[in-house]
């Protein structure tokens, strides 16, 4: 089954517009994500899936110039943009990184599809159901087909925004699994997503710790933390948007 990574990213987001084209040190945030991704040998593909706006055109001249393929559709509806990029690449299997985790470890999302590809019972196997792992570590899996489905169900406005919200949402249609973070990453704690310029600041540090590098493990992250603890309290009591949806 081809198994194809999703990253849905916008210049017009709601909390810090412009931040995936953010530059730190010298190269935008998406450009760390995507680097990142490259390194999961598990996927066959990845697709960047942007809004069509024309203030998305950066984001599209960017993935032509480093030939990542990129899908335009419609900005709000984020359901229909997922489903129609990864039918763009033909995929079977749906790999869902948000564009706001700059820092994604291949490592969570080699364990991720690996769950789900030997768990076949599963329509939908993610880590953001209940928060484990660091926010700015989520992975979501599940069958292109659940997500057609769900596309055709969902009339919500609101739910389609959220992409998957509403799979995530429906445990009496749809069989879910929230996989737990392994001890040495239960550490909810720590906020590695980009959402504020707090959130920049974090991501800063940390890629600057490790600069010359773009394989850095999670591991590596927590310890560098753990051993500057002035950088988590910097974006410790920002408001996320997902807190609602998710448990803790």
């Amino acid at each position: 089954m081809k198994t194809v990574a999703v990253i849905p990213v916008r210049m017009n987001s709601c909390r810090l517009p412009g931040k995936v084209m953010m530059p730190i040190c010298g190269k935008p945030l998406l450009r760390y994500l995507l680097d990142r991704l490259e390194r999961c040998s598990i996927l066959d593909d990845l697709v960047v899936a942007t809004a069509d706006h024309p203030e998305n055109d950066q984001i599209q001249e960017f993935c032509n110039n480093r030939g990542t393929p990129c899908f335009r559709g419609p900005e709000m509806d984020v359901l229909d943009r997922l489903l129609r990029a990864l039918r763009w690449r033909n995929a079977e299997t749906g790999v869902l990184v948000f564009g706001d985790c700059p820092l994604i470890d291949p490592a969570i999302v080699t364990l991720l599809v690996e769950y789900f590809q030997s768990n076949t019972g599963f329509d939908f196997v993610g880590n953001d159901l209940t928060t484990t792992s660091p926010p700015g570590m989520e992975v979501e899996v599940f069958s292109v087909d659940v997500l057609s489905e769900s596309a055709s169900r969902c009339a919500d406005a609101v739910m389609r925004e959220h992409g998957t919200l509403h799979i995530r949402t429906h445990p009496e249609i749809y069989k879910l699994h929230n996989l737990k973070a392994p001890p040495h990453w239960r550490r909810p704690d720590l906020s590695l997503e980009v959402d504020t310029m707090e959130d920049v600041t974090v991501i800063k540090r940390i890629i600057h710790q490790f600069r010359g590098s773009i394989d850095f493990t999670l591991d590596e992250i927590i310890d560098f933390m753990d051993k500057n603890p002035e950088i988590g309290m910097l974006n410790r009591d920002i408001q996320r948007r997902w807190k609602p949806y998710r448990d803790e």
